[in-house]
């Protein structure tokens, strides 16, 4: 790793934003979001944690009690996470899965099913909570969940008609999403208890995106190819999402650092440099969330709001990047992506952040959880950046 430090109070106030910012999140949503009488998490909250909906999300049980699971490993071992893990965990076993052994996107407060999605990203997320609670909870059983889960999501990403196509064969697409959730997925389940497909699927999907989605000749990574990896001059093929392919960036930077591969390093910081470009607005501060490659008109009509999550990447990316190179403009795109999101997302009367913004930073909806937004990515990254502030302050 490079010889270099930001200023040690620098490092200080970023450690206690992150650890601070972590508690307050966590003091959101719990414990007012366990819910003992059904399992699982009430997470439709409005600004004031007041409950707006009663429905579940798959995706935020599985993502919910990961957390809880991950902060009981390297946090603190507090006996009432590790119970908030179970939650998730005992939900997922009794209403997570379908008789054909899919799992749902979206149920009801006692577990009814709603919807089924055609992606698999359910199981990618119930297979990370399986795995930290595992190890969290010496759960042998979520050992075998866990890694069962990992198996289907090897056999969905790589057998062709396992699920429906998003698109028919007039013109057919895949989307940069699918590898590089399958590599934080990977990444997630190696870390607590280690599965050997994980490298192998690692190494496939960085090296789908290195050859297909990366495009140094546009300057982007895109959003979606064709099957062969090349460019797609519509409107859905040049679509570019900062926030995904910044996110992208750091589990390739993640696992840069894991295995101490500069090579890793280059391509995660390449991609982080190019979608930093696209992505960062230079009127208004904060990254768009939707650009078109060809600067022709984005069909999405909220391509210029600013969401929380992109924020939450590329506070991750440009941190994690400037520690794997020392180089000074990671270090100040920090700066200004965690004080701009700070001073905007954040309510400091309730806690947590806000999720939706207009390009200006107003407030577009007060809500704070939804299908979507829960208790993840925002101390996803409040935890992992502080702990990397706590590298930081040890490097020799």
């Amino acid at each position: 790793m490079p010889d270099h430090r930001l200023p040690p109070n620098e490092l200080n106030e970023f450690e206690t934003r992150y650890r601070d910012g972590l508690f307050d999140t966590l003091n959101f949503w719990f414990p007012r979001a366990a819910d003992e009488e059904h399992g699982g998490y009430l997470l439709f909250r409005d600004r004031d944690g007041s409950l707006f909906d009663t429905d579940k999300g798959i995706w935020q049980t599985g993502r919910t009690s990961w957390m809880l699971s991950m902060m009981y490993l390297t946090v603190e071992r507090r006996p009432e996470w590790l119970a908030w893990a179970k939650l998730g965990i005992d939900f997922l076993r009794k209403h997570g899965f379908d008789s054909d052994g899919r799992m749902f996107f979206h149920v009801t407060q006692d577990g009814r099913p709603i919807r089924k999605r055609r992606y698999y990203f359910s199981e990618t997320f119930a297979s990370i909570a399986f795995a930290a609670y595992a190890k969290a909870a010496g759960d042998e059983q979520a050992a075998e969940e866990a890694r069962d889960l990992l198996g289907k999501v090897i056999n969905y990403a790589s057998v062709p008609g396992l699920l429906p196509a998003k698109f028919t064969d007039t013109r057919p697409m895949r989307g940069l999403v699918g590898p590089m959730i399958n590599i934080a997925t990977a990444q997630a389940v190696r870390e607590t208890i280690g599965d050997p497909r994980a490298d192998a699927l690692i190494d496939r999907c960085i090296t789908e995106i290195a050859n297909d989605f990366l495009k140094p000749e546009l300057g982007a990574v895109l959003e979606a190819v064709a099957p062969d990896g090349s460019f797609v001059d519509h409107a859905d093929g040049r679509l570019l999402s900062p926030g995904h392919s910044i996110e992208g960036a750091w589990f390739i930077l993640h696992e840069a650092k894991h295995r101490r591969d500069p090579a890793l390093v280059k391509l995660g910081c390449q991609m982080l440099d190019l979608m930093w470009a696209w992505g960062w607005d230079t009127e208004y501060g904060g990254i768009t969330y939707f650009r078109d490659v060809k600067n022709r008109p984005v069909q999405e009509y909220w391509h210029d709001m600013k969401f929380w999550w992109p924020h939450n990447e590329a506070i991750i990316a440009t941190l994690l990047a400037y520690q794997l190179t020392g180089d000074e403009k990671y270090a100040r795109w920090h700066r200004d992506v965690s004080d701009w999101a700070h001073a905007k997302f954040h309510d400091p009367e309730h806690g947590e952040w806000y999720g939706y913004l207009h390009r200006d930073g107003r407030i577009s909806t007060t809500t704070k959880g939804n299908l979507w937004k829960g208790f993840f990515h925002l101390p996803r990254m409040q935890w992992y950046c502080w702990r990397l502030i706590q590298e930081m302050q040890h490097q020799p």
